[in-house]
Formats: structure tokens, sequence, C-alpha cells
């Protein structure tokens, strides 16, 4: 009976003890601290943006919408953005396709060049092009020889918004391409398709909702950029001067109620942007899950 015992309590203290239950209040208490993290650092900003936007009256704030200076800011932030993304579009689809499709010297580094607009800063970015093509820079004579200004002009705007842009369509596409890997183009190839057949036809159809995602992506940072842009645009007021930096001398010339009227704007840009990355987002869930779908049923 003596040697029973022992045995007993061994086994009992062998056994694995029970998990105890979370806490009810743990999630409650958590979610409750998020919620209110995001009314701090989000909510109440864009709140206090509308607000003071609207303080004068719905009459001021349309007329400071339209105001000259203003709507020369909103034109040439358009104009940057027009240029860019498109730009950026062929860019990024092209570096993607050649970096997750196939193999090439250089590989390496065509990726550390795609992320380097994500270390640098933005206005490091533009006191290298002022650096560049600024009147005492290395292209500056022959610029100044030709008649051709790039600095404290609109094409420095573009060239500064191109730079700080252009690795979201490309950073975008490369992971999801790689998931994708290359057996159907391969076997495109192997029925008589011919490179570009398979891009339009295969490549370029699977990506579709990853690329538009990088556009809008794309889209927000070029018409928000504010300090590549500020350092090569002179600030010239009705020239050179895009929404951000309008905002900046507004809010420098104690105009606040003007200011945040143009502030709403980028505020609705913004809003519009969470909602289409919603959008694309449940739509290319909603592919993938019906492309696993599809698989599963092929394999049975």
């Amino acid at each position: 009976m003596s040697a029973v015992l022992p045995a007993t309590v061994a086994v009992q203290r062998a056994a694995p003890r029970k998990r105890r239950a979370p806490v009810a209040w743990v999630p409650v208490a958590l979610t409750v601290l998020a919620l209110a993290y995001l009314a701090l650092v989000l909510f109440l900003p864009l709140a206090v943006v509308f607000v003071e936007a609207l303080r004068k009256g719905f009459d001021f704030y349309l007329t400071a919408l339209a105001e000259p200076d203003a709507l020369a800011a909103m034109r040439l932030t358009l104009i940057a953005a027009a240029i860019s993304v498109p730009l950026n579009l062929i860019f990024g689809v092209s570096a993607a396709w050649a970096i997750a499709k196939f193999d090439f010297r250089g590989k390496a580094v065509l990726i550390t060049l795609i992320d380097l607009p994500f270390s640098v800063s933005p206005v490091i970015a533009g006191l290298i092009f002022v650096l560049l093509f600024g009147r005492m820079g290395w292209f500056g004579p022959w610029l100044a020889e030709h008649d051709l200004k790039v600095i404290f002009a609109v094409p420095g705007i573009v060239l500064a918004t191109i730079f700080v842009t252009f690795p979201f369509v490309a950073r975008e596409l490369i992971p999801l391409m790689q998931a994708q890997g290359r057996e159907e183009e391969e076997a495109a190839a192997l029925l008589g398709a011919s490179g570009w057949q398979a891009f339009w036809r295969i490549t370029l159809p699977n990506v579709k909702w990853g690329l538009l995602y990088g556009v809008v992506l794309t889209n927000a940072r070029a018409m928000g950029e504010f300090g590549a842009v500020s350092v090569v645009s002179g600030h010239i007021r009705g020239e050179t001067n895009t929404l951000p930096l309008h905002i900046e001398i507004l809010y420098n010339e104690y105009n606040f109620t003007a200011s945040y009227a143009c502030a709403s704007v980028l505020a609705l840009l913004a809003l519009l942007t969470l909602v289409a990355k919603a959008i694309i987002e449940a739509r290319q869930h909603r592919a993938m899950n019906l492309a696993v779908a599809e698989a599963r049923e092929i394999q049975s």
C-alpha cells in the first residue's frame, strides 16, 4: 500500500494542468483601449480639421477653396500626380515582373534601389535634386545655357514626386507575383505563347487588385507629399506651391480657417483612399478564396 501511494502522487503531478480560460474582461479592455487610441490619433484630428474648416460657415469654406492661389495649388498637385502615377505604374509593373518571373544579375541591386526612397528622407531627396539641377549644381550651367528650369519650377516638383512614390506599385506587386510562382507562364510558353501574351493574359489579370492597390497608395502619397516638394518648389505662390505647401503658408500667416479648409481636401482624399483600400482588399481576398476553391476542386 505504501508503494502505491507514491506512484499515485507522481502520476497526479505529471498529469497536465488544465489551462485557465482567459478572463472575460481582457478582450473588452483591449478593444476599448484600441478604440480609444484610434479616436485620439485618427478620428479626433480628422474631426478637428473639418470643424475648423467650417468654423466661419460654408460660404467662407467655398471662398477659401476658390481663391486663385488655392486653385493653382490644387491644379499643380493634380498635374504632379497625373504624371508621377502613370510613370510609376509602368516602372512598378516592369520591375515586379522582372524580379518575380526572371533570374538575372543585379536583381538584389534593383530591389535595393526600389527600397531607396523608403530609407532616404524626402528632404534629403529634395536637396539631391537641388545639387543636381540647381543653378550651382552639376547640370545647372547646361540647363541655364539651354534656358531650361528644373528647380523652383514644375519639372522639379514632378521629379521629386516621382522619386518619393515610385516604390509603392513595385513593392505591392513583387511579393504577390512571387507567391503566384512561374508555373502558369511556363505552361503558356510551352503551349506557344509569347512573353507579351503570357503577361497580358496571365500575369496582369492575376495581379489586377494588387496593382490597383499600389496605384491608390501612389496617388495618395503624390498628392500629400511635402518634404521633397518643399525643397525644390521655392514656395512661389500661384506657381510652384502644391496644396500641402499652400496649407503651410496659410497657417504661417495665421489664416487658420482657410488653411483648415484646404487641409480638409487632403483629409477627404485620405478617407477616400481608405475606402478604396478596403474595397480592393475585399475584392482581392474574395479572388484568392475563389482561386483556392477552384484548386481544391481540381485536386479532388
